[in-house]
């Protein structure tokens, strides 16, 4: 009988017959109101550059969109979608570096940030810590999102270490309030692009940086947005991301002989990861591949991960074939529940903030009433200074 069967495929009668049933219409109606939004939110100079990267190399079925309080710098971002935090407070300046006048801006537009998350079911926010709009912002909007009922991934780098003392302290105070706010988060340390591309020109580097992430961020997203062989739905991911904490988001990719194995240690060889899988709670694996790919294969792919992973994880694993792969095999993996050391460092002395409620009415108070003042007269870098010696607006400490 096996044999039967395998001189069938051999003959190349594997070929499924398409019938077309009364129901498929209203099927892909129904799917089409129903399927998943995917935001992408890149927020700040650091995670605009992503989101133009994202958009650079292809990303289907999910809305891209830039948050900014420097309006110049939107103007030459490639997004679906821009909007301008802060217009009172900053006048389109930007932030001047200062987390404050970052999370006061996104007050400030809290009811607009609120309007266009609405109905989101997945939320990525991708920032570059230690600045002013990509660390001061990006709290409250990952809180906005959890309140709209999305599942909140943040995706951010830290400063490199030549940057300074201060840039540092900043980036981890906004670390720690960006984790207690995230579902999951990811953390790229910007020290280790300096492994991997040391003697390259500086745009290439950042090039390399923001490609890694992109092309891991993409995976999750044609995860949700493409059926597989062993499908993997939105479900399934929220399952594994919400209240995950610390996480490893990582790809790997290999056509080699032992492609399966090498596909596998590319992705856990990822050098801007800043956490490994070691203890891992949950995980979602996910195989793509082409028709050439063997049982065996997907047997050891997914026995090296769950083996690395705590004896309790919850494990879910796709698969799906795509004959332009053929001979190679890509893996996508997303491990929550890791020990992350910069995450724990950012959170030691912290108190965590409680859990918040996802609403299905979701209310977001508005930012108070300011002072009517004309953009012209409004200069960024003072007004930061006048705000942290009044100290009256109810920003809470970074």
């Amino acid at each position: 009988m096996v044999r039967t069967a395998a001189k069938r495929i051999d003959e190349g009668v594997r070929e499924i017959p398409q019938k077309v049933s009364p129901e498929d219409s209203s099927l892909r109606e129904f799917l089409e109101r129903v399927k998943a939004r995917i935001v992408i939110m890149g927020v700040g100079g650091g995670g605009s550059n992503t989101v133009t990267r994202l958009n650079a190399i292809g990303i289907d079925s999910v809305e891209t969109v830039a948050v900014n309080t420097d309006a110049q710098h939107l103007l030459i971002t490639t997004a679906d979608r821009k909007i301008l935090i802060g217009k009172e407070l900053c006048g389109g300046n930007g932030s001047g570096g200062d987390p404050h006048i970052g999370e006061e801006a996104a007050r400030e537009s809290a009811e607009e940030l609120e309007s266009f998350l609405r109905g989101t079911d997945l939320l990525f926010i991708m920032a570059g810590l230690g600045g002013g709009t990509g660390t001061g912002a990006s709290p409250v909007i990952a809180e906005i999102g959890k309140r709209v009922g999305a599942a909140v991934i943040s995706v951010v780098t830290l400063p490199f270490t030549a940057e300074g003392v201060k840039k540092k302290e900043i980036a981890m105070k906004g670390l720690s309030k960006l984790a207690s706010v995230s579902d999951t988060i990811v953390v790229v340390n910007n020290d280790r692009i300096l492994d991997i591309a040391k003697e390259l020109p500086l745009h290439q580097a950042f090039f390399i940086s923001d490609e890694i992430v992109a092309r891991a961020v993409k995976g999750v997203v044609e995860l949700v947005v493409k059926p597989g062989l062993v499908n993997v739905d939105l479900a399934d991911l929220r399952n594994v991301v919400e209240n995950g904490g610390p996480a490893v988001l990582t790809f790997g990719e290999s056509d080699g002989e032992n492609r399966a194995m090498e596909a596998v240690e590319d992705a856990l060889g990822n050098p801007l990861l800043d956490a490994d899988i070691s203890g891992g709670k949950a995980a979602i694996v996910n195989i793509t591949s082409g028709p050439d790919f063997s049982l065996e294969e997907m047997q050891q792919i997914v026995e090296t991960i769950v083996s690395s992973l705590d004896p309790t994880a919850n494990v879910i694993w796709g698969a799906r074939i795509d004959d332009s792969l053929k001979g190679a095999v890509q893996v996508l993996l997303i491990v929550t529940g890791v020990t992350s050391p910069t995450v724990e460092a950012a959170l030691q002395g912290e108190v965590r903030e409680p859990a918040l409620e996802r609403l299905t009415r979701p209310r977001v108070e508005k930012a108070a009433a300011k002072p009517e003042m004309r953009i012209a007269e409004r200069r960024t870098v003072p007004l930061a200074r006048e705000i942290r010696e009044r100290g009256d607006l109810g920003i809470d400490e970074l």
